[in-house]
């Protein structure tokens, strides 16, 4: 969006302007998120009450919106459709300077798959402004039925991108110095196909997520490719073949596992068991050195029992998860979760994520221990107190200390300077609470 607005002739308001144009782009997977997208909506129209305000994402796009009328004000324009949010981006543009634009129609490749066909039509990301690692989006969509998920209400048309355009955006974003890569969608495991239900799903590998990674891995000065989310039925040996085929897709594969217990699993309406969540992890192990296998987790769905919990519990000791993103319950209204009874009391919920927590802590610090004494390679993302620092291989942070960062002038250090988006070879010294420490290897 920022990109064909830059197309347009706008540009990003500084610190100290007004902005004639604000696009909010909102999430309402929780009631949290769709809360905080309503206060950008209010705030951009009390920072400015002139400007133009477009609200775009899931929140317009869910059915009884839950943008109150009171939020809604003038000068406000809701695209529910992501379809029509770039000619209504442009039509605004237009109007705000009055000049003519016309967005640029790109042909389909002949060899696209059929669910291709009605991909969003936003050109293609040239750049990922502010950041090291810039996000590649393939993926959109999700038709599943996953119990407590209001995603497939709100995108239900599941979509993938040309492997094509895919690896055209890969190049243009190498070329505007990025060195990682970030894989994202919805349903990674669904690319190139028309539903997330592996039963559908059969038979129907002409354009995989193996193939994408396959000719991303091929681009010339992609450095690192790292997937940022994959389901636990998503993992097979063909998968981890192209993974072990290609050095420069990292050994990290974060997984959605939401619990360690079959029954939840199953009331969550998961496409996979507790014994098949194990097999996938042991797989992932077996095939890859030393690998971050990350993971998200859910404590407090309708009807966890402690014992529900101690499975749970069991299972991230026995994966030895690097990181675990610990979510409290939250029922969203619209899911089948919802309406469950059986809930658990939120003290409880509370206590149970601050176990779980500190129980991920324990496994990050065990799992960055066996590298002490290692090289790795850092991805440098910045600095802080005169301390330099990255994501390495397995991503957990590392800190250079006392390097400081080279922002363009000829800083000196042990080892000489270090500029932000540079990879350099870092020994690891020590381990943190928040990662661990290295010097550079000379």
């Amino acid at each position: 969006m920022r990109e064909l607005l830059e197309s347009a002739g706008l540009r990003p308001a500084g610190p100290n302007e007004k902005a004639d144009l604000a696009v909010i782009n909102t999430c309402c997977v929780t009631a949290t998120a769709s809360a905080k997208s309503r206060q950008y909506v209010q705030r951009a129209a009390k920072l400015n009450p002139q400007c133009v305000r477009v609200v775009c994402g899931c929140l317009p796009a869910m059915k009884g919106s839950e943008l109150k009328r009171g939020e809604r004000g003038n000068n406000l324009h809701i695209v529910a459709s992501r379809a029509e949010l770039p000619s209504e981006l442009m039509r605004i543009a237009r109007d705000i300077q009055n000049i003519d634009i016309r967005a640029e129609n790109r042909a389909q490749s002949k060899d696209a798959c059929s669910n291709f066909a009605n991909f969003p039509r936003l050109p293609l990301l040239t750049k990922f402004s502010g950041h090291t690692r810039a996000f590649l989006k393939v993926q959109d969509g999700c038709d599943g039925a996953c119990s407590y998920c209001v995603i497939p209400k709100v995108r239900p048309d599941v979509h993938s991108k040309p492997v094509e355009e895919a690896v055209t955006e890969a190049k243009a974003l190498v070329a505007a110095g990025h060195k990682e890569i970030v894989v994202t969608g919805i349903c990674l495991g669904a690319y190139g196909r028309e539903t997330v239900k592996k039963t559908h799903q059969i038979f129907n590998f002409q354009c995989s997520i193996c193939d994408l990674l396959t000719e991303l891995a091929k681009v010339q000065g992609l450095v690192r490719i790292r997937v940022s989310s994959l389901e636990p039925g998503d993992i097979n040996d063909q998968l981890l073949d192209v993974f072990c085929a290609h050095s420069n897709i990292m050994p990290h594969i974060h997984l959605s596992v939401q619990s360690g217990a079959g029954r939840i699993l199953k009331r969550m309406c998961r496409q996979y068991d507790a014994e098949e969540l194990r097999e996938k992890i042991a797989l992932i192990k077996s095939r890859l050195d030393r690998p971050a296998i990350t993971a998200d987790m859910i404590v407090g769905f309708p009807g966890e029992t402690q014992e529900d919990f101690q499975q749970t519990i069991e299972l991230a000791r026995w994966a030895e998860f690097s990181k675990m993103h610990v979510f409290q319950f939250s029922a969203r209204a619209g899911t089948a979760a919802a309406r469950m009874k059986n809930r658990v009391q939120p003290k409880v919920v509370k206590q149970r994520a601050d176990v779980l927590r500190k129980l991920g802590d324990e496994l990050g610090r065990k799992f960055r221990e066996q590298f002490v004494g290692e090289t790795c390679e850092v991805l440098i993302e910045g600095s802080k107190d005169g301390q330099a620092f990255g994501r390495c291989e397995r991503y957990f942070m590392v800190y250079l200390d006392p390097l400081l960062l080279n922002q363009g002038e000829n800083h000196s250090g042990a080892g000489g300077g270090i500029r932000k988006n540079e990879i350099v070879n870092i020994k690891i010294t020590a381990v943190t609470e928040e990662g661990a420490e290295g010097e550079i290897k000379r």
